[in-house]
């Protein structure tokens, strides 16, 4: 391999372990985890949270909390689809 092929691949590595570090260690000891944007534990603990909190203030009559669990549902929500962020436009030029 050219130097400058294996200068783009170390700066590849370097990448991948600041971004994710579990994804190249996993994958240097065969068992790999997936990527970081994948796992979505957080947004479905919010979730969780955001109904709880909706279906209390549901049943005692409190409109802050049925304001609140809206909020954390619409939130979680919005980040339990890793391609939603993704929406950058496709420059004028290309198809």
């Amino acid at each position: 391999m050219p130097p400058s092929d294996d200068a783009r691949l170390v700066d590849l590595q370097t990448r991948l372990e600041r971004e994710d570090p579990g994804f190249p260690r996993g994958m240097r000891s065969g068992r790999s985890a997936p990527p970081r944007r994948t796992r979505r534990t957080g947004p479905r603990w919010g979730l969780a949270v955001g109904a709880v909190l909706l279906g209390v203030g549901i049943v005692l009559p409190q409109g802050l909390l049925i304001a609140a669990g809206l909020v954390v549902l619409g939130m979680a929500a919005q980040l339990i689809d890793p391609d939603a962020a993704d929406t950058t436009p496709p420059s004028p030029g290309r198809h």
